[in-house]
């Protein structure tokens, strides 16, 4: 069975719930220990996805081998993924977006930029059907496996909507709608976090199988980074505060309103640009070694 469609399936349907809550209203900021956000919606899928996969996990191990089916780097991975999760959607990151650009925006990276290739490269679908019943999971599987592979083959396509949720949600009328209705802002968590899943789902068939077209995965990933960092360096480098609601709030929690814009920008442009840079080297470096392999050693002259 294919890992990497069900590995899509997985994501979109359990962590979706969590990334679609909303900021809770606050009349004055939380302190730190108090920024957490215990709602069902967050803690029910999150749960349930840690317990399936640990479960998964070791019924895996137990049958097939220690490391077999996933490697220990990919587990490492899966639970990195889910801890950076833990902090964008349930403490501190949510409750502080409402009160400053920069948190929300690291919030919005982790989504879009960290969790999905951490997740994904602990292979969270394969493990999961080991914790489900063998009906289950083969019917699951025979539901999603066609359509779902379709549509992590289309790595343009995805690239596309990664950077149009990017930029259509960070515009000011945007980020200022979604802080005032409740249902807009399910809508933009719950889009970065499928756009995000979309597009290193399928960047991450090219990561791992770079013979399908390492030319191509290069060139979408360094052009989703190129529009990250652009994007970065305008928060950056704008003479004025461009976030009204952020300008009023900002210095509620101590930040100057220039300067909450300014770390936001940093946080997309470095940081954040830092998952595709690496996955684009990866793939360059495969690209290499093959064209190597299959360069003809020179003839040696008597």
């Amino acid at each position: 069975m294919s890992i990497r469609p069900r590995c899509l399936a997985t994501v979109a349907l359990a962590m979706l719930p969590a990334a679609a809550h909303a900021h809770a209203d606050h009349a004055h900021p939380p302190a730190l220990a108090e920024a957490w956000t215990l709602s069902p919606m967050v803690l029910v899928p999150f749960g349930l996805l840690a317990l399936l996969y640990a479960v998964g996990l070791r019924r895996l191990w137990r049958q097939a081998g220690y490391g077999r089916g996933v490697g220990p780097g990919g587990v490492l991975a899966f639970w990195s993924g889910m801890a950076v999760m833990a902090l964008a959607t349930i403490w501190p990151l949510d409750a502080f977006g409402a009160w400053s650009l920069a948190a929300h925006m690291a919030q919005h990276m982790a989504l879009l930029a960290v969790v999905p290739p951490l997740v994904l490269a602990g292979k969270p679908f394969a493990v999961v059907a080991y914790a489900l019943p063998r009906r289950w999971s083969g019917a699951l599987h025979a539901a999603l496996h066609r359509p779902l592979s379709r549509v992590s083959d289309w790595l343009a396509p995805a690239a596309i909507a990664h950077s149009a949720v990017m930029w259509a949600w960070h515009l000011p009328g945007a980020l200022e709608a979604v802080l005032a209705h409740e249902a807009l802002h399910h809508l933009m968590h719950s889009s970065f976090l499928l756009a995000g899943v979309w597009f290193w789902s399928a960047a991450w068939r090219r990561l791992r199988e770079p013979q399908t077209g390492a030319g191509g995965g290069v060139v979408a990933l360094l052009a989703v980074m190129m529009q990250m960092g652009f994007l970065g360096a305008l928060l950056t480098f704008a003479p004025r505060a461009l976030y009204p609601v952020y300008a009023a709030r900002a210095p509620d929690i101590g930040l100057a309103p220039l300067a909450d814009q300014q770390l936001a920008g940093i946080l997309m442009w470095v940081p954040s640009c830092i998952p595709y840079l690496i996955g684009a080297l990866w793939l360059l470096w495969q690209g290499l070694r093959r064209s190597a392999r299959r360069t003809p050693a020179p003839e040696r002259t008597p």
